[in-house]
């Protein structure tokens, strides 16, 4: 509900979610924690996980059906918490939806461009967001003489969610993905996943000082509070705000896994039998 107080307007209505499955959750805490007096709907397709190795026409078809679910529950804006969802889906869910929709791979790559000094950007990934190049074409539109080198990393995605981020295993993986792009001297790397930033402790210790990383949750939570601010779409502060979780298949392990992405208990996840 919109209401005006004074000649500012407020609205309380809450924002919508999504992920494939737990990654996503960096990102809800990251918005929780920049905006608190904002409510918050979290979908996981749980069902479906993981998007980064699915196709472009059933990532588009799921994330279509999802964003439909949040409209339905009144969201006044979108984020699609995944990276595989935003490269596969962002102009066709801008294209229909009737409020606003935010990605991960724009405001991760805005926050790449103006960290690094030689314009040389790292980015890891999953197999479906580093095919889909949407962080070099996205980065290239912004300052089209940057290199952009990337990795794909389909192992850390399962490790992360069987809680191993440390450790000699995780030190040995962690190295080898990211020789490649480290011989090519870059001075900024990109988490392009939203799991990686529970691996951020592994990465640092395995890219030195030198390199900046760039975590888009926190980039995206920026975007969020500037779009709010832009729209007029703040909620009163005074409002009673809520959270709440709903997946399409086991909530139970998403409660137990998905409290260590989102950095505390989850309760009240809701099944919703919807995608096919």
């Amino acid at each position: 509900m919109q209401e005006k107080i004074g000649n500012k307007n407020k609205d309380n209505r809450p924002i919508g979610i999504f992920d494939s499955g737990f990654g996503g959750l960096t990102v809800m805490a990251a918005i929780k924690k920049a905006l608190p007096m904002e409510s918050l709907i979290y979908f996981g397709d749980t069902a479906h996980i993981p998007y980064g190795s699915k196709s472009r026409n059933m990532v588009v078809k799921y994330s279509k059906e999802i964003i439909d679910f949040l409209i339905k529950h009144k969201v006044k804006l979108v984020v699609i918490a995944c990276n595989t969802a935003s490269a596969f889906a962002l102009s066709i869910l801008r294209r229909t939806s009737p409020v606003p929709v935010i990605d991960v791979i724009e405001p991760g790559s805005k926050a790449a461009v103006y960290a690094s000094k030689n314009k040389k950007i790292g980015v890891i990934g999953t197999e479906g967001t580093i095919s889909s190049k949407s962080y070099p074409r996205k980065i290239n539109k912004i300052f089209k003489c940057a290199k952009v080198y990337q990795q794909v990393c389909p192992l850390l995605v399962p490790l992360i969610e069987e809680g191993w981020n440390s450790g000699e295993i995780i030190d040995s993986i962690v190295k080898k993905y990211l020789k490649p792009i480290l011989n090519r001297q870059i001075d900024t790397l990109i988490l392009g996943c939203t799991h990686y930033p529970l691996l951020k402790k592994a990465l640092e210790k395995n890219i030195g000082n030198n390199i900046a990383l760039i975590d888009s949750a926190k980039a995206t939570a920026r975007e969020v509070k500037d779009t709010l601010m832009k729209s007029h779409l703040f909620a009163n502060i005074k409002s009673k705000k809520f959270l709440k979780f709903y997946v399409s298949d086991n909530p139970k392990k998403f409660q137990i896994i998905g409290s260590r992405f989102f950095s505390g208990e989850i309760l009240n996840v809701k099944k919703v039998k919807m995608i096919n």
